[in-house]
């Protein structure tokens, strides 16, 4: 701080401040973003960074269940009476992924009604009695029940967590804090396949993996308790002193007052700005709210999840032991999250997107020409792993983070929150139709001309974001927003 100004500026503003009279409110907050003029740095990370990693523990969880059965799935048919369908193989796999669809539909008002603290707590809820229940079944239909209560926790703490870390972080590290949100996930992919690696020499091993993930979901509720609130959800809520609590907890008591100010005016920016979920498909809106859904939708048809779904039972078949399979992915998967969040103030959003797109297209045509050379030597297998390991290197460097990422930034203000909530429906309702029809898909096409459609639908997205997608590095929300809309 400048010997020059008072301390008496950092002294916890009175409520009635931020929420009387509109004009004193404005004058007050225009007085107190002059401050970020003077000289008194960005806030601490520190402070901040235990509440968001409890928070990505939800993302953990989310990577773990999308990957717990894929080691074990083979022992589970075999276990449950299901062995050679395909279609039940398809359902256990799939199955959370409909209730994820669930869980993600009401996410919003979940966690407007109650809080982010109390929404990470009932996320948790579900994925504890599922995976309980998966654990202990002696059918398909208990299993897929207990997928289902685990998907509609999946749909639930995720959308949550982007919207926690968003709302907690400072936002001197709130890309990188976001980014963290996606090597969670990768990591609780990475524990799956670690977990699952003994389910072939320990008869029942797959029950242990569903018990196993009951612990960190049972430390995500208990550790909420301690965690702070959001303080923007607790200015909505009318209960602004304990936003100002919360934000001197995240923040340091330094820039409370400038977090409060910067709240109370964007808080005012938004009234009166409520609209239906119909009016996002007509009007000047329609524009971003179409590029939000491709991406997801792009994303999903790259055929990424069924990669990460059926990895061992494709390494499997091309006589590459899966033990060492599942390592491989993880180690790309992570290594590639790493250093997209290290890439992405750097090369920009778009650049990463259209390489990641054009790098999952050539991983893509690699497995299918190595399917189509499956008979003429034992060489073709390299090919076809490394096809496999390149299509997940590729698709962390962009295509998997950065959709979540750009989401807020291309919808304006009015639109946000409901916005993100579609295109985050259409991301669940594709990945669960690509989960529940791939082997089928497998079965009938072949690998070669199922791999080619993935390849093309790569092309395809990647064409869309060059002519579609606005660079967002460098750029504040309002200039994202005029220069799409000025597209219309």
């Amino acid at each position: 701080m400048r010997p020059g100004l008072s301390s008496s500026v950092y002294k916890r503003m009175n409520s009635k401040d931020f929420v009387g009279d509109p004009d004193r409110a404005d004058d007050v907050s225009d007085r107190l973003l002059n401050l970020m003029d003077q000289d008194i740095g960005n806030p601490s990370w520190k402070p901040s960074l235990p509440h968001v990693c409890i928070a990505t523990v939800s993302s953990s969880l989310f990577g773990y269940h999308l990957g717990v059965v894929n080691e074990p799935l083979e022992s589970i048919s075999l276990d449950l009476g299901f062995t050679g369908n395909t279609l039940a193989e398809g359902l256990v796999v799939s199955m959370c992924l409909g209730g994820a669809l669930i869980g993600c539909l009401f996410s919003g008002l979940i966690s407007d009604g109650i809080g982010r603290r109390r929404s990470f707590q009932l996320s948790a809820l579900p994925m504890i009695i599922g995976a309980s229940l998966s654990a202990s079944t002696t059918s398909l239909v208990g299993m897929l029940l207990g997928r289902f209560l685990v998907g509609t926790g999946m749909g639930l703490g995720p959308a949550v967590a982007s919207l926690y870390v968003t709302e907690v972080s400072p936002s001197s590290v709130r890309g990188t804090y976001g980014s963290l949100i996606q090597i969670a996930t990768c990591l609780g992919l990475i524990a799956a396949l670690f977990i699952g690696a003994p389910v072939k020499e320990i008869v029942g091993w797959w029950r242990v993996c569903f018990w196993a993930s009951t612990v960190p979901a049972a430390f995500l509720a208990l550790c909420m308790e301690f965690c702070a609130e959001s303080p923007h959800w607790l200015y909505k809520r009318g209960r602004v002193a304990e936003a100002e609590v919360e934000f001197e907890r995240l923040l340091g008591g330094p820039h409370v007052k400038l977090a409060m100010a910067e709240l109370s005016r964007s808080e005012r920016g938004d009234e009166g700005e409520s609209m239906k979920y119909s009016e996002l498909f007509y009007g000047r809106h329609f524009r971003v709210v179409f590029i939000g859904t491709m991406l997801f939708a792009f994303q999903q048809l790259s055929g990424i999840n069924a990669v990460f779904y059926f990895s061992s039972a494709v390494f499997r078949s091309a006589g590459v032991p899966s033990d060492i399979a599942n390592i491989c992915v993880g180690f790309a998967y992570l290594s590639g999250s790493v250093v997209a969040m290290l890439l992405m103030d750097i090369l920009g959003r778009k650049l990463l997107l259209v390489g990641s797109f054009l790098g999952m297209a050539a991983a893509m045509g690699l497995q299918a020409i190595a399917a189509s050379l499956s008979d003429q030597g034992s060489w073709h297998v390299n090919l076809s792993v490394g096809g496999m390991l390149l299509s997940v290197l590729a698709f962390s460097l962009g295509a998997g983070p950065v959709p979540s990422l750009l989401l807020p930034e291309i919808f304006p203000n009015k639109i946000r929150s409901k916005a993100v909530a579609l295109c985050m429906s259409v991301h669940w309702v594709v990945n669960f139709f690509v989960g529940l029809f791939f082997l089928r898909l497998l079965e009938l096409l072949g690998a070669q001309i199922l791999y080619s459609i993935f390849a093309s639908f790569c092309l395809m997205g990647a064409i869309f974001v060059r002519k579609n997608v606005v660079e967002t590095k460098g750029k504040t929300l309002q200039e994202i927003e005029i220069a799409l809309l000025s597209a219309v």
